[in-house]
């Protein structure tokens, strides 16, 4: 039998119970402690949650809440609350973070001198502009990512941008010149890249490092098909049920599918779902009440990943307009349930949805993308067999290496080429 290697994992943001990035590292790191001794570096702010969960997990916490707290604070003030302001976000947690590596390489330092590992993977944060402290210090192999970041706003949306209160975003590539951000890079034995745009921001990262890897996955005991109608056929009432489902913020775009069926008598004949809560909510309400929608539109708030995943099930398509989505993880659980998704193209969404696993409507000024969502839901109405068809090619793509336990074992399959000095050609996900 194989010795499983011994693996020390950052995961500054590692949570069960947290939604987006939080939960995402909790179960990547989950998954890799299939295969491999795992030892998860956190901070202390996730411990309550990890232990509740009980999973057996080897955790360490680390405590840096005397530059962590004031600096949330100040950039929740910063930004106005929390549900915006994600550049400034980031800024802010420069400090916090060295502070958290360094509390690491404090810990760990002797173990890692003397061989307790055999190697480091940094899985969170996954911004490219965040570096790492201890990379240029081990004399382990050091792998950091999947990374995601380096989306522009598009042009044609920057009243968007500026509810979003992104103006700090002009000042991104700023982090390139900061302290450990060419170390991070240069003493990397890997990158993993979620998608194209992140990959072309990190340029002194040669290819042959480099393994492109969506940071996203689903669980399969959670998101699936079984059970559910194909796309097309859902709906008991005769009608296409369509799902909007994110957060309900400028970027993400939540009242582009309500504007849709405002504008289409042959729309209105169906219903759409819309998932989630936030800023936006109270122009959704009044655009609807306006159009008179209440009868084909249903604000559902906020649910669990299970009534999520069961909506899914009994919901034909997907509309996810999103004009800014870096990984897009709702999509590929939508594909795992075998929806029909019709998404923006332009970052993870439009990739995601190739050949055709479903439908990118082009980027353009907002009246121009509601005539093309329009248009492309009033297709799929027309033409249940194409949804059915590009449901079973995206729950496919999906099975076919997005669900967590496959990118456990991958990660574990990656670590041992990497020890054994391997091309790395071979992990790229496609």
């Amino acid at each position: 039998m194989t010795q499983r290697l011994k693996v020390l994992i950052l995961a500054d943001e590692c949570n069960p119970e947290w939604p987006s990035l939080p939960i995402v590292g909790y179960k990547y790191a989950r998954a890799i402690a299939a295969h491999c001794d795992v030892t998860i570096a956190t901070h202390v702010r996730n411990r309550s949650n990890i232990e509740a969960a009980a999973e057996g997990l080897k955790v360490v916490y680390l405590d840096t809440e005397y530059i962590a707290a004031p600096m949330f604070k100040l950039a929740r003030w910063l930004r106005g609350g929390e549900e915006v302001a994600w550049s400034t976000s980031m800024m802010m947690n420069y400090l916090p973070y060295l502070a958290f590596e360094r509390a690491v390489w404090t810990r760990f330092k002797p173990a890692l001198e003397a061989g307790g590992f055999d190697l480091v993977h940094r899985i969170t944060p996954m911004s490219p502009t965040l570096p790492s402290y201890i990379a240029h210090k081990l004399k382990i192999p050091f792998l950091i990512g999947p990374l995601n970041g380096n989306l522009d706003w598009p042009k044609a949306f920057q009243a968007e941008q500026a509810r979003e209160k992104e103006k700090l975003r002009s000042l991104r590539n700023l982090y390139k010149y900061l302290p450990y951000a060419r170390s991070t890079y240069d003493c990397a034995a890997a990158v993993l890249t979620a998608f194209e745009h992140t990959r072309a921001d990190l340029s002194r990262v040669e290819d042959a490092r480099c393994v492109s890897l969506p940071e996203i996955g689903f669980d399969p005991d959670i998101f699936h098909a079984k059970g559910a109608r194909a796309a097309g056929t859902r709906g008991a009432d005769g009608k296409r049920h369509f799902l909007y489902a994110g957060r309900l913020v400028p970027y993400k775009l939540p009242e582009l599918p309500i504007r849709c069926f405002a504008a289409s008598d042959v729309l209105r004949g169906h219903h759409l779902h819309i998932l989630g809560s936030g800023p936006e909510e109270g122009r959704m309400r009044a655009l609807i009440a306006a159009h008179g929608l209440d009868g084909c539109v249903t604000l559902e708030g906020r649910k669990t990943q299970s009534d999520v995943a069961e909506l899914m099930r009994q919901c034909d398509g997907l509309v996810f307009p999103s004009i800014r989505e870096l990984g897009a993880g709702v999509v590929i659980e939508a594909m795992a349930c075998g929806m029909h998704c019709l998404v923006a193209d332009y970052g993870a969404p439009g990739a995601l949805v190739a050949a055709g696993r479903g439908e990118a409507v082009p980027i353009a000024p907002l009246e121009e993308m509601v005539a093309g969502f329009t248009a492309a839901l009033e297709r799929s109405v027309a033409a249940p067999d194409h949804m059915a068809a590009c449901g079973a090619r995206g729950q496919a793509y999906a099975e076919g290496a997005l669900s967590w336990a496959k990118k456990g074992a991958h990660a574990a399959a990656l670590y041992r080429a990497v020890l054994a000095g391997e091309a790395l050609g071979g992990f790229d996900f496609d």
